[in-house]
């Protein structure tokens, strides 16, 4: 079988893990993830507050030459900071067993430490952006480089409609597209992909290269 099409087929295998996974933290049976965990040889967790987070990890990661899926790491989109007790709770040492690590916000720390505390999993595997990774991006880009991703992207009028909103006057550039990226649906998700992409090695931060270089 071609390396492409392996490659294929463990992710999309890796994908119904985490859709089992986020079906038994809704509620649902964990007998499903437990299975896919034993024979997908899945090993590491890496919990993320959401999707952006995930495109930008997955992004890094196929730079890298990664197959994340093939060495038993399984990326998981929690839906927020508010969730890293309950999935580390099902994944970590009282669930799964699994290593947990993983981004968090500065903000956010106190979720992450309560939550991977109560689950008996290591605080230290979890790698800290000042705001959140947007922001790290944005910061590792420069305001000019992410400008010129947005109007490679056909998003340049939007960005220049949204400046021009009394909301944003006098915030700095930083900050304002911080908060664009999030204004449309879907739209911080593909960014978070395209951000990575266009960095150059040494310019991905550190809370990304950490957690990467940690896997």
């Amino acid at each position: 079988m071609p390396a492409v099409e392996v490659q294929t087929r463990s992710m999309a295998e890796m994908r119904a893990f985490r859709d089992a996974v986020s079906g038994w933290a809704a509620g649902g049976p964990g007998g499903p993830a437990s299975d896919l965990a034993v024979r997908l040889g899945v090993r590491t967790a890496v919990l993320l507050e959401g999707l952006s987070d995930l495109a930008a990890v997955e992004a890094l990661a196929a730079r890298r030459g990664r197959d994340l899926a093939a060495e038993g790491v399984c990326v998981v989109s929690m839906g927020g900071a508010m969730s890293v007790g309950r999935y580390a709770g099902l994944l970590g040492p009282p669930g799964l067993g699994l290593r947990l690590t993983g981004l968090c916000d500065e903000g956010e720390q106190r979720f992450y430490d309560r939550g991977l505390k109560r689950a008996g999993a290591p605080c230290r595997d979890f790698f800290v952006c000042v705001t959140d990774l947007e922001d790290e991006l944005i910061r590792a880009l420069g305001t000019t480089g992410v400008e010129e991703i947005v109007r490679a992207e056909g998003d340049f009028r939007a960005w220049q409609t949204f400046q021009h909103q009394p909301a944003h006057h006098g915030r700095p550039r930083q900050q304002q597209l911080r908060r664009f990226l999030g204004t449309k649906k879907g739209r911080k998700i593909r960014y978070g992909r395209l951000l990575v992409e266009a960095l150059d090695p040494e310019q991905v931060p550190a809370p990304l290269d950490g957690l990467l270089t940690s896997l």
